[in-house]
């Protein structure tokens, strides 16, 4: 978690979580390295065939983006593991961007690493000898599939009680209001234990409907086990915040999202190994096909001293953390993340991987719309804008380990609020990219045009994100048969008439699909659902449209399209 120096008197507050970290190698003792390797040369896997290592969700999520499967989405080339096997070592996992694999091996098996001709060096390499420092565990294997269908929810009146301010303040009523609360959006969440968070009231509703799609321990390497449960609080009370459903004490932004949750921190000490958990993780959330991050985490110091940072390396450009978000958000994913509690401390600047180029660092603000006093400053050592975003941290209304509604503070829990936020955003604007998504965000900031070392560029707000993406990413850029192929609306231009005519290929018979007509503004105006049993149904919208622009979005399992309607 991002650690948080101040003695804030609140009802929940902030837990500090550190991994293990090793770094003395010890004649004949079995230890763990990260192991870089010099290439990809001669690898068995191909971009022209991603479907060996991505999920098909992760593929769909490049392919609306239009990101290419690069060189570093290639698995590490198998005959290097295969030689590293050789020496006795043990493979424990291997890493697809940073070409790397995580190796158990006494020190004579890790001499022989050394001596591969595929070895290029160690992360983490400190001392003058030359020997890596050792790591703890790590692992992983998943594949996520969302369950529950994208379409936006019927309007109703939604009580949220002590939460009624930090959703207010980022406009997410609104956002409910119009329809959207994460349907259909996978986001993953990186922290250090999710405690009770399968028995807590305000989040069953998440349960009952099976929108856990996978979780992953990389500190214990257990996959899809209850143990994440059994740990630290503080990923629980994130998850709360962004997901909770109590009507009357607390609702959040994204409560009908899906979620992938990740345990990559060990509530101990502050290691680098948190770093490389991350990035697993980050790995781990680009194959299951994850749209956004939101991670309560940060860097800046350790308890070794060798392997702190200083201002100076908050340029997004010398960390493992900042690397591996950075690399998140380059294949479509939408990285949150916490600026850090440092404002009122001697660092007082933000951590890593908030100082990241490509994700949203937030901030804290007070419900008053103060800067929250432990907020950490930017900018970034390079003089980029930090943190990005703020939202409401201080007295944040959260859900406890024993399903209590209470309150704590931290950037830890204005991250979650915000991640929620651009969950909802971006289902009601899917034909953005991420890129077009943080930007959209930035700029529905309250303060976007004078930023600041506080707030950066302020808080969003939703139906602001809306007007701006229409404004500078308006639908029209999508072509008419988008992702989903095979499909005809006609007319397009309507004025007496309101029944066009949908026209479907029969590559598209007894698919179930979902047509949502949205206004500029990002409403929900009409909605229908039908299976496809005629290569022609006839629709009607309704007769009372105001004249303008209206997006229709025409949805299957796993695939959307976007049309362009005028109503003269």
């Amino acid at each position: 978690m991002v650690k948080n120096r101040l003695n804030i008197q609140v009802a929940v507050l902030l837990a500090v979580a550190f991994s293990l970290f090793a770094y003395n190698p010890v004649a004949g003792q079995v230890q763990k390295y990260l192991v870089l390797f010099k290439d990809k040369a001669g690898s068995s896997f191909g971009t022209d065939r991603p479907e060996a290592f991505l999920s098909a969700r992760s593929i769909q999520r490049r392919q609306k983006q239009g990101i290419k499967i690069t060189q570093r989405d290639l698995p590490v080339n198998t005959n290097y593991l295969a030689a590293v096997r050789g020496t006795g070592a043990t493979v424990i996992y291997s890493s697809r961007w940073l070409n790397a694999a995580l190796v158990q091996a006494t020190s004579t098996q890790l001499a022989a690493v050394r001596a591969l001709p595929s070895f290029k060096d160690f992360w983490f390499k400190k001392d003058a000898s030359g020997n890596p420092p050792t790591i703890s565990r790590y692992r992983l294997n998943a594949e996520a599939k969302v369950k529950d269908k994208f379409e936006s929810e019927s309007t109703e009146v939604l009580n949220y009680g002590a939460s009624n301010t930090q959703i207010q303040m980022i406009g997410a009523d609104k956002m409910h209001e119009k329809g959207f609360s994460g349907q259909g959006i996978l986001v993953g969440v990186f922290d250090g234990g999710f405690r009770n968070a399968n028995v807590n009231t305000a989040m069953l509703p998440i349960f009952a409907e099976n929108r856990v799609v996978g979780t992953f321990d990389f500190v214990k390497n257990l996959k899809n086990n209850n143990d994440i449960y059994t740990q630290d609080a503080h990923g629980a009370n994130c998850f709360s915040i962004m997901a909770g459903f109590r009507d009357g004490a607390l609702i959040g932004p994204a409560y009908k999202a899906s979620f992938l949750l990740c345990r990559t921190e060990e509530v101990a000490n502050e290691m680098p190994i948190e770093e490389a958990n991350w990035l697993f993780a980050a790995e781990y959330a680009d194959s299951a096909g994850v749209d956004i991050i939101s991670s309560s985490l940060g860097y800046t110091t350790f308890d070794d001293p060798q392997f702190d940072y200083t201002y100076a390396n908050m340029n997004g450009k010398t960390t493992l953390v900042s690397a591996a978000a950075d690399w998140a958000a380059g294949v479509g994913m939408v990285v949150v993340t916490a600026a850090g509690n440092d404002g009122a401390s001697a660092w007082k600047y933000i951590c890593s991987p908030a100082d990241a180029d490509s994700v949203l660092a937030v901030g804290a603000v007070t419900a008053t719309e103060i800067t929250a006093g432990f907020s950490s400053f930017g900018p970034s050592s390079d003089g980029r804008v930090k943190p990005d975003v703020t939202a409401m941290g201080q007295a944040t209304v959260l859900s406890s380990a024993s399903s209590t509604t209470v309150s704590g503070n931290g950037t830890s829990y204005s991250t979650p609020l915000l991640a929620g936020m651009v969950a909802g955003f971006w289902q009601s604007q899917p034909h953005l990219s991420a890129v077009q998504v943080m930007d959209c965000i930035k700029k529905s900031g309250h303060i976007y045009s004078t930023p600041n070392d506080r707030q950066g560029y302020g808080i969003p707000n939703f139906d602001r994100a809306v007007l701006v993406s229409q404004r500078d990413y308006p639908v029209t850029a999508i072509e008419p048969n988008g992702l989903l192929r095979g499909i005809k609306l006609s007319p397009t231009l309507l004025s007496d008439s309101s029944e066009m005519c949908l026209e479907l290929s029969s590559a598209l018979m007894g698919n179930e699909l979902h047509l949502v007509l949205f206004n500029m503004l990002g409403q929900v105006t009409w909605q229908k659902s039908l299976t496809a049993t005629d290569s022609k149904h006839f629709i009607t919208v309704p007769s009372n449209l105001l004249t303008g622009l209206y997006i229709m979005r025409i949805q299957n399992e796993t695939q959307n399209t976007a049309i362009k309607i005028m109503k003269w």
